[in-house]
């Protein structure tokens, strides 16, 4: 869930396309763009059919100096899709033409933006000049250099409701649906080969969709999901990123889910120490690789804001939005073939959490290459084992069929790997990154 931005801080200004001299204050926020209303007659619609669409307002940014790469074109999709509580939704996702596209295969990359501000919405941050950065463009240029038909999704909806693993799942196959009914928009063909990838926060989101695609999207064929970073078990995650740097994932969490379940926020305002309440709240205007964000909220004990403490979140409704809503495990068993990796040392979601979630999916049947990297942490683990998600994701991209079953690997990776969608130039600003000093201001959030 945690994203780097050491090194992309100095690279994040360059683009794909020639700049337009947008600046934050002329390119609209979600939270005040037009773009972003969801229609009245919304329940008319049915998941995954696009709402409205546009070009993006401003060119994606990422890190061309180094990539060289270039896009065609970049568009918004606003999409029908349903919310934690089963009710007709709207959603946003962007999707990413390369310069010589195959328009036949789609890569659906789930960002890891953590946050529960709407502001903070990837359709809105990957634009130049939103001033925000992220690792994620440099993995989407390794589908990009592909070939392959970037889409990705604003999966926390429109209210922002960051770990609600139903709003997420719901999102990012209602993305998918409307990113192969664009033809007529984007060129995408309706029956492109389709795969997931993403890590962290943004696997939150695609795991969700794995496990909800069998009962609400079963006509969608994805071929297989790289997913890394994985967190299944959110109370799990609350304690462990209690008083560290990675503390105020818990605030943006905890704000997230209560923008999903109308009980959760009034149950949240019940149990809130009054004189802590509005500062508990401010998280909500920041993205998480905000300083404000990080310095506020990094190494902060949770359990204090809160009459009774952690008791406070382990009971009642709390409870049960976080075991039903956020607990990966609980759905349907995925069809879709899956590539997961984790490092062992992950201090924000523990491997056995993990081991857990794969040992009961393979129990059911599912078909999972699970990769486990006995170096690194959370953050390392982004890179190390994004040289085995690109070849995993091109062999599936080509048609190339996954082992039947489950295989558990114990790996020893140290450095950026070698991968058919890299070059040597992007190994090394790879290398770059991880070798960069890791600080509260050098991370971002799940």
């Amino acid at each position: 869930m945690v994203q780097i931005s050491a090194c992309i801080a100095a690279f994040a200004g360059l683009t794909f396309a020639a700049p337009s001299g947008l600046t934050p204050r002329d390119l609209a926020k979600p939270r005040n763009d037009p773009f972003y209303q969801v229609p009245a007659n919304i329940s008319s619609y049915s998941p995954g059919q696009i709402i409205n669409s546009r070009a993006t307002p401003g060119p994606i940014g990422a890190a061309q100096q180094y990539t060289s790469v270039d896009i065609k074109a970049s568009y918004q999709l606003l999409y029908r899709t349903t919310d934690a509580l089963g009710n007709a939704a709207a959603a946003v996702c962007t999707v990413i033409i390369p310069d010589e596209p195959q328009y036949d295969k789609v890569l659906a990359y789930q960002t890891a933006y953590d946050s529960s501000d709407p502001n903070c919405s990837p359709s809105y941050t990957l634009q130049q000049a939103s001033k925000q950065t992220s690792y994620d463009p440099l993995f989407m240029v390794a589908g990009l250099n592909q070939g392959w038909i970037v889409t990705t999704s604003d999966y926390e909806g429109l209210t922002a409701e960051f770990v609600s693993g139903l709003t997420s799942g719901y999102a990012t196959l209602d993305s998918i649906r409307a990113t192969l009914a664009s033809t007529a928009i984007t060129g995408v063909l309706s029956n492109a080969t389709t795969t997931v990838w993403c890590y962290s926060g943004g696997a939150l989101a695609s795991e969700w969709a794995v496990e909800l695609q069998p009962t609400y999207a079963e006509e969608l064929q994805i071929a297989g999901a790289a997913l890394g970073g994985l967190t299944p078990n959110v109370t799990n995650v609350l304690r462990n990123v209690n008083k560290g740097t990675f503390a105020y994932l818990a605030f943006a969490g905890i704000n997230g889910l209560a923008a999903a379940y109308p009980d959760l926020a009034t149950y949240v305002d019940q149990v809130l120490v009054p004189e802590r309440a509005a500062a508990f709240r401010e998280i909500n205007y920041y993205c998480t690789n905000d300083s404000q964000a990080e310095n506020g909220y990094s190494f902060q004990d949770i359990s204090t804001y809160f009459e009774g403490g952690f008791d406070a979140l382990d009971s009642g409704v709390a409870q049960d939005v976080i075991t039903n809503g956020a607990t990966m495990g609980r759905r349907s068993t995925p069809t879709t073939p899956m590539f997961v990796y984790k490092a062992s040392g992950d201090e924000v979601s523990h491997v056995e959490d993990t081991d857990a979630l794969v040992a009961k999916y393979c129990a059911a049947g599912a078909k999972i290459e699970y990769q486990r990297n006995d170096v690194g942490e959370h953050v390392s683990e982004a890179i190390l084992g994004s040289g085995a998600a690109i070849n995993y994701l091109i062999d599936r991209m080509n048609g190339v069929p996954q082992r039947a079953g489950c295989q558990t690997m114990d790996v020893t990776v140290t450095a950026p790997q070698s991968a058919r969608g890299f070059t040597a130039n992007f190994l090394g600003i790879l290398n770059d990154i991880l070798l960069a000093p890791v600080t509260p201001q050098s991370l971002q959030g799940i």
